[in-house]
């Protein structure tokens, strides 16, 4: 049961991942408040010791489309980059007690 709650919950993250560039808006202000939010998410993320690279990856590309002035693809990015902090924060956390559901044989 509480496999296929975890299972759950990281599927809706990962759509989550995936409807994101559908969400995305074109002004420089709401590039800055995504990129703040998945900027403090990674960090909170590190914080935990799970940071996955590819946060990182996708945090550079915003930054990098933003510098180009396509806000639409950075915001975008920086929503996806977000969502997928978030999803190692709910890994980290979720994962921390898991062990002891573990059967040795």
């Amino acid at each position: 049961m509480r496999n296929m709650l975890t299972k759950s919950a990281l599927a809706l993250t990962l759509l989550a991942v995936c409807a994101v560039p559908a969400l995305a808006a074109g002004s420089e202000e709401e590039f800055k408040a995504a990129y703040a939010a998945a900027d403090a998410a990674n960090k909170e993320a590190g914080r935990l010791r799970n940071q996955w690279t590819t946060t990182a990856n996708t945090l550079a590309a915003a930054k990098k489309a933003a510098d180009a002035g396509e806000f639409d693809k950075a915001t975008a990015s920086a929503r996806e980059a977000e969502a997928l902090a978030k999803a190692s924060i709910f890994q980290a956390t979720s994962e921390k007690t898991r062990w002891k559901d573990l059967e040795i044989r």
